[in-house]
């Protein structure tokens, strides 16, 4: 079967800082080679694309040398850590951006969604933005009617569809956006991260949607993601990018195993206060996070390895920065390590209310009877205050609940077969 995508050495490059290659002096002088013969000097430098290290240059390789087809009817999950080139990648599919070196060949029509709003003009309507997209994949305006109904209703924006787009929240252009692109028919789907911006329920009508021109249309999709539920519910092969890279291209839950272990998840929780990779306004701000747990009066701190049954004991220290007296919400995300949520520990939970005072503030949060199956788990933590979302950490820490006699759990059977959590149990025959 002829692949309906084929990736030869594709390679991009930029100049950090300008559009292009930045001057004319650098055009002219690529110019000159090329008219003799030596080839482009710019290819002969440039550092891959490290965002933690300064660098010594100032061109950097976002891609370098990919390779890799796509087969039709496939659903390619991408994943990486920020920085990769997954992006990049997606955009010279969508024909966005061009390779700086390789080719690529495909057989089809691209749908794609790639940031928000991409592909919208800000001044048409919805309606408006929806026969320009389809115009753009060269369809005709009566094949465009016949989809509209269907694309507003999924979209779930009929009230706004004749309001310009600009007037549009976040959310309503990531669903308008793939309305659009998974309902025009194209040959191959191209999805972005975007869908994070999306509410639950949207996300579960979208990969659903996804799931269903892949598995009974034929389409291809091609799937950028970190949340490696959604990547193993959907794909059907993984490709992994490293430093712009291929690094891994084969079956999922192999791909998953790799990228989990290779340090991509899992802060230690200590020291989080030159800690930059976070969310939120930052007049408040989680400077530590340690975790242990108790039983039968015997409280053992610092400890990582939790004995399910037992009382896990959360502790934090935020520092008020602002330093206004102020109240504000404490949550601690907990989830697999597909990305999956399993549960919330949350002052919203508690009904107390939680004061901020000034300089450095010390809480104790305690989950009775813990009943997490043996497993790797990860804390998210996300806090609010009157001024909105002050301080969001992804995988501030991980943590492992290990077998315990405290429920009767010695021996647990494979925890991956039987769910998140243990409930005490009691079976009779009563007849």
């Amino acid at each position: 079967m002829k692949p309906i995508i084929k990736i030869e050495n594709v390679s991009k490059q930029y100049r950090l800082g300008t559009i292009g290659t930045g001057t004319l002096s650098h055009d002219l002088n690529r110019w000159w080679s090329k008219m003799r013969g030596k080839g482009d000097p710019i290819l002969k430098i440039g550092e891959i694309n490290d965002r933690a290290n300064k660098g010594n240059s100032e061109y950097v390789w976002a891609l370098r040398n990919i390779n890799f087809e796509v087969m039709p009817g496939e659903v390619v999950g991408i994943i990486g850590k920020n920085g990769a080139g997954k992006s990049t990648l997606l955009k010279i599919l969508s024909k966005v951006t061009g390779p700086t070196t390789g080719s690529i060949q495909y057989d089809g029509r691209i749908g794609s969604l790639l940031e928000v709003g991409t592909g919208f003009h800000p001044e048409l309507t919805g309606r408006e933005n929806i026969f320009l997209n389809g115009a753009i994949l060269g369809m005709s305006k009566s094949e465009i009617r016949s989809k509209l109904d269907e694309i507003v209703d999924f979209s779930g924006c009929e009230r706004y569809i004749d309001t310009p787009v600009k007037r549009y929240s976040s959310g309503m252009k990531v669903r308008l956006g793939f309305a659009v692109a998974a309902h025009l028919e194209p040959e191959i789907l191209v999805v972005d991260e975007v869908l994070a911006v999306g509410d639950a329920e949207f996300q579960k009508k979208a990969i659903g949607k996804m799931q269903d021109v892949s598995r009974n249309d034929g389409r291809t999709v091609l799937f950028v993601s970190h949340s490696m539920g959604a990547i193993q519910s959907l794909c059907s092969r993984s490709v992994i990018l490293d430093a712009g890279g291929v690094k891994f291209d084969g079956d999922v839950k192999e791909g998953i195993e790799i990228y989990l272990n290779d340090g991509n998840k899992g802060l230690n929780g200590s020291d989080l206060s030159t800690y930059t990779d976070r969310k939120g306004h930052l007049k408040g701000k989680l400077i530590d996070l340690s975790v242990g747990y108790e039983y039968q009066n015997k409280v053992v701190l610092d400890s990582k390895k939790i004995p399910i049954g037992s009382n896990l004991i959360i502790r934090s220290k935020i520092d008020n920065i602002s330093a206004e007296v102020r109240k504000f919400d404490f949550s601690i995300i907990i989830t697999d390590r597909y990305g999956v949520r399993v549960t919330c520990v949350s002052n919203e939970f508690t009904k107390k209310e939680l004061i901020l005072e000034k300089g450095v503030n010390e809480f104790e949060y305690k989950v009775f009877n813990l009943s997490l199956l043996p497993d790797i788990y990860y804390f998210r933590i996300w806090m609010k205050d009157q001024y909105g979302v002050m301080d969001v950490i992804d995988d501030v820490m991980e943590i492992e609940v290990v077998e315990s006699n405290i429920l009767g759990s010695t021996a647990l059977p494979n925890s991956k077969l039987h769910g998140y959590v243990l409930f005490q149990q009691e079976q009779n025959k009563i007849s």
